[in-house]
């Protein structure tokens, strides 16, 4: 039970979430659409979208469809840290 005025714990973020919030940031760098991202990697864009959301469960064959259509490796996508000093510029 909380109690009111308390503060709650920051979230830790889930690896989906960090995969589409990397993938989003990315993107966004290399000025890449949603929709160019989808053709180049042979999926929907609102597959894209819901994976940049955080809300779809990607397997590790389209996480790798992704990173190949934009040209970062894999790695760089999961990683917490890769694009957390970008922030919210590119979110």
């Amino acid at each position: 039970m909380m109690l009111w005025g308390m503060e709650k714990p920051p979230l830790t973020p889930t690896p989906r979430q960090i995969f589409g919030t990397n993938l989003r940031r990315a993107r966004r760098l290399k000025d890449v659409s949603q929709e160019e991202l989808a053709f180049r990697s042979n999926l929907s864009r609102t597959y894209v979208s819901e994976v940049e959301r955080g809300i779809r469960n990607v397997s590790i064959d389209n996480m790798g469809q992704l990173s190949d259509a934009l040209g970062v490796p894999l790695k760089d996508l999961v990683d917490p840290e890769m694009f957390s000093a970008l922030g919210s510029k590119l979110t």
